[in-house]
């Protein structure tokens, strides 16, 4: 396991920043797929390869834990692989913050807001690349979503479940016929929102996640 800490990344005071650093670098180790369900995680490999003392890796793990992304098991602390039924209840739970955020913006989205959505829904429709890269442009739309809500706290929530996403492997967007239909649940928020109609905005985002659920389990299962 090759851990190498961001660049550009400039040290905090106190272990607390410190630990937050680390949290963040193994987050994005796994959302890229380099720390892998079932992979262990061990202190103090992880605190030389990062550069950092053992306490802010401690911290990291504790944070990792937490928020169910790693547990103890027979051979030490390890990545949490997900089952089917906790994959079911991080969906359930999306759909719900998803659908929160579609609202909200629909009500509480400023005209700059509403630009940065048409704009981030124009790359993801215009994109070429890979499944990767398609996933990224998804990601940057629900984003532009959550902001446009204006509101903090469920942005927070939004963030914590979508750490817990990063353990799901590959990309729904590999699954034929996946990116066109997301095009068109984007379009139907997207619309909602313009349209200032909060009802329809949110039904349509429990929509999407729904699709985006059934394309998961057929990854998957």
């Amino acid at each position: 396991m090759e851990l190498k800490e961001p660049s550009g990344t400039t040290r905090g005071r106190g272990a607390s920043s410190r630990g937050t650093q680390v949290y963040q670098s193994l987050i994005g180790l796994i959302r890229s797929g380099r720390l892998t369900p079932g992979m262990r995680m061990r202190e103090g490999e992880i605190a030389e390869l990062l550069g950092v003392s053992r306490t802010p890796v401690r911290e990291a793990l504790a944070r990792l834990q937490a928020r169910g992304l790693v547990d103890y098991g027979s051979g030490g602390m390890a990545i949490v692989e997900l089952s089917r039924p906790r994959i079911m209840e991080l969906y359930a739970m999306r759909a719900v913050l998803e659908g929160a955020a579609a609202r909200f913006a629909a009500e509480n989205a400023s005209a700059g807001d509403l630009a940065t959505l048409e704009h981030v829904s124009r790359l993801f429709v215009g994109y070429e690349g890979d499944a990767r890269g398609l996933a990224e442009l998804n990601a940057h739309f629900h984003r532009a979503l959550y902001e446009a809500a204006h509101n903090s706290y469920l942005s927070r929530m939004l963030d914590d479940l979508n750490d817990s996403l990063a353990l799901l492997p590959n990309t729904t967007f590999s699954v034929e016929g996946r990116r066109q239909a997301a095009t068109e649940e984007h379009d139907r928020i997207l619309k909602a929102v313009l349209a200032r109609k909060a009802d329809r905005a949110e039904a349509e985002a429990r929509r999407h996640i729904g699709k985006a659920l059934e394309a998961r389990l057929q990854l998957l299962f």
